[in-house]
């Protein structure tokens, strides 16, 4: 029981420290926009598209906000080339998301608040939403070395997801397939 207490009060203190450095570092980033995608999620790796197969036990949104085969504008950042994107949704699922940091089974530097990845791509996650600062295994292989590595849940939300097609803003490629955004970063086309 002792041992217990104080590899809990280590964690904790180790917690504190490292999230006192990462907040010293975050302070000295400028503030703009390009930057903000840079910084917290660099995404070179991630398979912006995907094959469309939905994870077992997902179900279909009964009345979204933006059914499938509408058109929408992107406002998301996850990786360049996404914001601003007209997007058309290619699914809508009622499901819970979950912001999560975790070090790639590949190796090298944890991937800090990725977005999104949803209850079902969880390895036995038990019943949603998990509390904040639960670890779990991750089944999503949304980018190289994501697919069995142990995640932090950083943020939980009950809420739509939707798998979208759209042409990146950068590149002028086609994503197709793209998994996941959720509704606030979504906006009716003008």
């Amino acid at each position: 029981m002792k041992n217990k207490v104080i590899i809990g009060l280590l964690s904790i203190i180790t917690a504190t420290t490292l999230a006192a450095c990462n907040a010293e570092e975050a302070s000295k980033v400028p503030n703009t926009k390009e930057t903000e995608v840079n910084h917290e999620m660099n995404h070179s790796s991630m398979n912006h598209s995907s094959s469309g197969e939905i994870p077992d036990g997902l179900q279909e949104a009964k009345n979204p906000t933006y059914p499938v085969g509408a058109k929408a504008t992107l406002k998301a950042n996850h990786m360049e080339g996404m914001d601003g994107a007209e997007a058309t949704i290619v699914g809508a699922f009622d499901t819970t998301v979950y912001e999560v940091t975790y070090t790639p089974t590949t190796g090298g530097e944890p991937v800090e608040n990725h977005k999104w990845v949803i209850h079902q791509e969880l390895e036995n996650p038990g019943a949603a939403p998990l509390e904040v600062g639960a670890e779990v295994a991750l089944r999503a292989d949304h980018m190289e070395g994501m697919k069995g590595a142990t995640a932090t849940i950083d943020s939980a939300e009950k809420t739509t997801v939707y798998m979208v097609d759209y042409t990146d803003t950068l590149t002028g490629k086609d994503v197709t397939n793209h998994k996941w955004v959720v509704e606030s970063e979504l906006s009716p086309v003008e």
